[in-house]
């Protein structure tokens, strides 16, 4: 397996490898890595489509990319994964898939056409005193300090980072700025997150500092990412043979490591409360996504909050993962990630609204009307004095297919859950999905007398609590997670947000997309390349775009080294071009 950062064999179609002839694939985990994996497979292995199984413990696709529910007793999202241009791997990927909405197109192809008639922007990118704009929302209100701090840990080897969190790295003058604000919101950091994480944020996206005041460099799906995402990737995986077992929980691999290699021998299952299992020879493949993001997650409804289950039982995905990776070293660590949920939870909840008076609240603040069909919100409006920290988004409407006329639905979370609100007086991880309104409403600027009804009448609120929303970003070693393909291993790979693969980052769709890639492409023999992960860090121009950004409009001195250095230069005509000097 190998990277290129050129587009020369971005269309190309390999020849299938040789011995593809009679293999299998066993793929545990039905989320969108471990599809993407049965559609490379395919596309571009020339596996045959009937000798992959998925195996899915739960009854639907697409693991994080969800969306259920109904217009009677609510509709339900536990999150949304934000995208950009600069997916590369996912973005291979749809462009095979063909779109269930636009006849003759592919999913790529919806996307970008929804994006060009529609492009996103943030009317109002952050918010406080009740309804009111943040006032300095246009500005980073970074300092000297804190940019020099950004510029260090970019710049400092992963190894040196092992076990630090991000308040060990970044001082208060950081943690204080409207950049720390609109970050951890969009990305769901928290201070004692990992540093390794937050380097490789800064580093990958640092093109999106470009878009952080007004997030016109995300991209969007028409609907939830269920109906948009997953389920064009099933359906087309269905009608090509894959075979799909749900309710299948799988509870080993066992592994030969003798003899420095490392082969799947066997896995073992419960399914419909019976053990059972498969024998394995070296030909056959195993494809295991190791962790779960969303494993545990619990609904409440409107009058009724959502348990937390911290438990990790048999057929469990975590414990899944223990099981293997007691097998050997090279198999990771999983209790650094799933060891602690009081740092790796936090709380969500889906509103769908009864009548008008929240969509004209909503209009109210962000100049939108939330039933043009248009983008409202364009990603999270982040409540800069809540103290749950509380974002909201009301994206497109139609939400959902289904979804009636005059129906909106927003999506609410808040990344501090376990301490009280300043309306309702309690943990947002104790409360209704109806309390959970009145917190919103109140910071919404809704009228004291008005509150309690409009949350009680105006609409039904659905919480969710998700233990392990953010086990990817624990602090952890290079050597926690496992490699996507394992030294030695000769059929087990493995898949994900918990795998290992240099420079990209967690918690996104392109990660999934990306392991399940690299994962078929070594295994495999592939000879087609792997696009390489976005190189923005590496390009003089980004560097300067981003780094007038983070000047908040601040030239460099035209008396200052920098300027005598460059007079004269490319590097002059640059850095005016780009609105430092």
């Amino acid at each position: 397996m190998r990277y290129t950062h050129s587009n020369y064999e971005a269309f190309v179609q390999p020849p299938a490898p040789q011995d593809m002839a009679g293999r299998s694939a066993w793929i545990v985990g039905g989320g969108l890595a471990g599809m993407a994996a049965a559609a490379f497979l395919i596309r571009d292995a020339g596996m045959t489509p009937s000798a992959i199984t998925i195996l899915e413990a739960s009854n639907s696709d697409g693991g994080a990319l969800d969306g259920a529910g109904n217009a009677e007793t609510g509709w339900l999202i536990r999150g949304g994964r934000e995208m950009e241009e600069q997916f590369q791997c996912l973005w291979d990927l749809y462009r095979s898939i063909p779109s269930l909405e636009i006849p003759g197109a592919s999913v790529l192809d919806e996307v970008w056409q929804v994006n060009q008639a529609d492009p996103s922007t943030s009317p109002v990118r952050a918010m406080c005193n009740r309804g009111q704009p943040l006032a300095d929302r246009d500005r980073l209100t970074l300092t000297g300090k804190a940019r020099r701090e950004i510029i260090t840990l970019i710049l400092t080897d992963e190894d040196e980072l092992a076990g630090k969190t991000i308040a060990d790295v970044l001082s208060g003058d950081f943690m204080a700025s409207n950049f720390w604000l609109f970050w951890r919101s969009m990305f769901a950091f928290e201070t004692w997150h990992s540093a390794i994480e937050m380097k490789r944020y800064l580093a990958r996206f640092v093109h999106q500092i470009l878009g952080l005041k007004d997030l016109h460099t995300l991209k969007f799906t028409r609907y939830n990412q269920q109906e948009s995402l997953s389920q064009p990737l099933a359906t087309w995986l269905a009608d090509q043979g894959v075979v799909f077992r749900h309710g299948v929980k799988v509870t080993n691999v066992a592994v030969d490591v003798s003899g420095g290699r490392k082969i799947a021998t066997h896995l073992d299952w419960l399914e419909n409360g019976a053990t059972a299992g498969v024998d394995l020879g070296p030909e056959e493949l195993v494809f295991v996504t190791s962790g779960s993001m969303v494993e545990n997650s619990r609904w409440g409804d409107h009058h009724t909050s959502a348990p937390i289950d911290t438990a990790i039982e048999e057929g469990s995905v975590w414990q899944l993962w223990r099981n293997i990776a007691a097998q050997d070293a090279a198999f990771g660590r999983p209790d650094v990630f799933c060891g602690d949920t009081k740092k790796s939870r936090w709380l969500s909840a889906t509103v769908t609204t009864r009548d008008a008076r929240i969509p004209e609240f909503v209009k109210r603040i962000t100049g939108r009307d939330p039933f043009s069909g248009k983008i409202i919100t364009g990603g999270p409006v982040t409540i800069a004095d809540s103290s749950w920290l509380m974002s909201w988004v009301v994206s497109r409407q139609p939400h959902f297919k289904g979804q009636p006329e005059g129906q909106m639905v927003a999506w609410l979370y808040g990344l501090f859950s376990d301490v009280p609100g300043d309306y309702v007086k309690k943990p947002m991880q104790d409360c209704t999905g109806e309390e959970i309104t009145r917190e919103w409403l109140f910071h919404m600027g809704v009228p004291m007398d008005q509150i309690e009804d409009m949350a009680a009448t105006g609409a039904t609120t659905r919480p969710c609590m998700m233990p392990f929303i953010t086990a990817q970003f624990m602090p952890r070693a290079p050597a926690d997670r496992p490699n996507v393909v394992p030294d030695g291993s000769v059929n087990l790979a493995f898949l994900g947000q918990f795998t290992e693969t240099p420079r990209d980052t967690v918690f996104t769709t392109e990660y999934s997309v990306r392991t399940a890639m690299e994962a078929v492409y070594t295994l495999c023999g592939v000879r087609r390349a792997v696009p390489e992960v976005s190189g923005g860090i590496f390009d003089i121009r980004m560097l300067l775009q981003a780094a007038a950004e983070l000047r908040d409009g601040e030239k460099v001195p035209a008396s200052g080294l920098i300027r005598h250095l460059t007079q004269g230069t490319e590097i002059d005509d640059l850095l005016e071009r780009y609105g430092l000097v």
